[in-house]
């Protein structure tokens, strides 16, 4: 499975989750190894790193919200092809610097769709 390029959208959030349907993250793969930054919605800027072996995605993420305080946690993820070839990540999330833990949905910015870069700040990956 290849992220490296690709750019994915907030499709579901649990209700402990911070990331919303205006949340972009764009990928770095590089073999196993993996990370993103990411922006939008509640979040100022974010990262994740981590790897990925076939299916599952094993990440830790630190993110700046727009309140000024930064929040982190881990998650383990499954990885999928949509019938439409685009790629769905199923996060399983656990904070470890608040309570909560739940499921976001993040699916592939459809081709031809443009990325929306949250602030002019943002600068991608």
């Amino acid at each position: 499975m290849d992220l490296n390029g690709r750019c994915m959208f907030v499709s579901g959030t649990a209700a402990s989750g911070v990331v919303d349907a205006a949340t972009r993250l764009w990928f770095i793969q590089k073999g196993e190894r993996l990370v993103a930054r990411y922006a939008g919605g509640n979040v100022e800027r974010g990262c994740l790193a981590g790897w990925i072996t076939g299916t599952q995605l094993s990440f830790r993420y630190l993110q700046r919200e727009h309140t000024g305080e930064l929040h982190g946690g881990r998650s383990k993820c499954d990885v999928m092809t949509l019938a439409d070839g685009r790629i769905r990540i199923l996060e399983h999330f656990r904070w470890t610097t608040r309570t909560g833990s739940g499921t976001n949905v993040f699916d592939e910015v459809p081709v031809g769709g443009l990325p929306e870069r949250p602030n002019n700040r943002w600068r991608g990956p």
